[in-house]
């Protein structure tokens, strides 16, 4: 890896100049790292600041003493790479959002977050681009093609709903933080597709062979990095189920599991599809079949393991974020104009403000006319809460930015200089003064006193048992009846019924399906190995 600030640091003993500054470097960032996990600790209480708005606070900090050591030169301690941003620090973030996915919940109110998910960010790609077109193009910021401003649209259309999912609590409103969860994977997903589709295709010139081709390279791209995951994820887990690692060596199954899981990413690349999308479907396929097959001291390995590498890169990449803020370089080429990028910056947010408001509410009508009774309709509140749990940009528009707009870090042209630092100034704005307001604004929205929802999902009956670890809620398929509901909810009419009959029928054969044809051949839960003595005998005798 590169560094930025070599020159700054003096050569003992044996090491090259180069080399102990790499060292140095290096052991300064992870020092930095450290010192954000420690006052997200202490923070963590009041649930004012995460670890992503602590993490930007000290790189911007880091910044600025760099800054001030090297005269102006420089505000980095490592210069940018797209391999390690892409390769190394994306994929353990969308893997573990995957593997966390709830199943239960996520197929229980499928329609309602594809709506939010899908044909949302669609929405709002449409208008954001068609707003940065109509508006930023007339700023003359550089020779841009129209395929940047549609880059823009499918940037600022992936959110990052960490604040929001800190704040709410899931017992009290668990439809609420369903869709909020639900709808940032499927978003980044959805945006991620977008913008590689669009790099793919001359948009110079659009016409209906154009947008034919490009709709059906999207369908392409999202289909075939799905499937691309969901055969990964099988395979993993017919692998564990029929060699059954965990008889011998518990680390051989860890090790095949995160192998396999960073396999997936890296076929994808090769192949030219969405890693983001793949390595995403394969953390879904693992947590529901492989992590059943391994043994109980490999799931508790590997649950910790995957969230970890996860919550480490994202302090990395906002740390870096932060610092990036401060990059001299990038901001020279603005120097002249400051009012032209504030200007940017400003359409860039009201755009983001209002292409979510554009779909939120009126896919919420939407989902609220076909449900069958009004504890499951989401109400204006909770609309003004999944608005506002939207706004928030991070990891993957940062990403998708550094990808579009720089080469190894650095804007090339005016225009990409322009963009890329409005993209470091919406992240930076939306994720600290938006992430600082999220805890007032849902107490006053939904204060804690109101749990109305709580009956709204059959799924809560889970919490009435006893006390389970965090990843075993998080992770289990759910077991509730059917019949439980139907009990406790009146009989719909005939309308109602036909309504609400796509969402539960997704859950309800998929599960009869999947334990008739898919978990006898992949395993999963009641499928497990069964090898006496073992942790996964007794982990069986204890659910029994």
């Amino acid at each position: 890896m590169d560094v930025d600030w070599g020159g700054v640091l003096v050569n003992p003993g044996m090491l090259s100049a180069t080399d102990y500054a790499s060292v140095a470097s290096i052991t300064i960032f992870v020092a930095l790292i450290c010192a954000c996990i420690v006052i997200g600790h202490l923070l963590e209480e009041h649930r004012w600041i995460n670890e992503s708005i602590t993490s930007l606070i000290i790189g911007l900090t880091t910044g600025a003493v760099i800054l001030l050591t090297t005269k102006g030169k420089s505000s980095h301690i490592l210069v940018f790479s797209e391999d390690l941003f892409f390769f190394y620090v994306l994929p353990p973030i969308i893997f573990n959002a995957g593997f966390q996915v709830k199943k239960k919940q996520f197929f229980r109110n499928f329609v309602t977050i594809v709506l939010f998910g899908a044909v949302g960010t669609l929405i709002s790609f449409v208008i954001i681009s068609l707003g940065a077109i109509g508006i930023i193009r007339k700023l003359d910021i550089g020779a841009l093609e129209i395929a940047d401003y549609l880059a823009i649209g499918a940037i600022f259309s992936a959110t990052d709903s960490v604040c929001t999912l800190q704040v709410l609590n899931q017992d009290d409103t668990p439809l609420l933080y369903s869709l909020v969860f639900g709808e940032g994977v499927v978003n980044d997903a959805t945006s991620v597709v977008l913008f590689h589709a669009i790099q793919k295709f001359d948009l110079i010139h659009i016409d209906a062979i154009v947008v034919f081709n490009f709709a059906t390279n999207f369908l392409y791209l999202f289909s075939a990095s799905t499937l691309l995951g969901v055969v990964t994820g099988l395979l993993s887990a017919y692998i564990i189920k029929k060699l059954y690692f965990g008889r011998h060596s518990t680390d051989r199954e860890v090790a095949i599991m995160i192998l396999m899981a960073y396999l997936s990413y890296m076929l994808a690349e090769l192949l030219d599809l969405s890693g983001i999308l793949t390595v995403f479907f394969c953390g879904i396929l693992m947590s529901h079949y492989t992590w059943h097959n391994v043994t109980e001291n490999s799931r508790v390995t590997t649950k910790h393991a995957f969230a970890t590498l996860s919550f480490i890169a994202e302090v990395f990449l906002f740390l870096y974020v932060g610092m990036d803020a401060l990059d001299i370089e990038k901001w020279r080429f603005i120097s002249d104009s400051p009012g032209k990028s504030l200007s940017v910056s400003s359409i860039l947010l009201g755009l983001v403000l209002v292409g979510r408001a554009a779909f939120v509410f009126p896919l919420s009508a939407l989902s609220n006319w076909r449900k069958k009774s009004p504890n499951e309709k989401i109400t204006f509140k909770q609309q003004v809460t999944i608005w506002w749990a939207g706004l928030m940009r991070g990891a993957v528009s940062i990403a998708l930015a550094y990808n579009q707009f720089t080469k190894r870090g650095e804007a090339q042209q005016m225009g990409d200089a322009f963009l890329i630092t409005s993209t470091i100034t919406v992240v930076l704005f939306s994720t600290v003064v938006f992430g600082l307001l999220t805890k007032p604004l849902v107490g006053f929205l939904l204060p804690s006193s109101t749990g109305h929802l709580t009956s709204t999902l059959s799924f809560t009956s889970e919490n009435l048992g006893p006390p389970k670890s965090y990843l075993s809620m998080l992770l289990q398929n759910g077991q509730g009846s059917i019949m439980e509901d139907e009990h406790n909810n009146p009989h719909p009419t005939n309308l109602q019924r036909l309504l609400t009959a796509p969402s539960r029928s997704v859950h309800h054969y998929w599960r009869m399906f999947d334990d008739k044809f898919m978990r006898p051949v992949f395993g999963g839960r009641g499928f497990v190995p069964f090898v006496p003595g073992s942790p996964t005998e007794q982990s069986l005798h204890y659910e029994q």
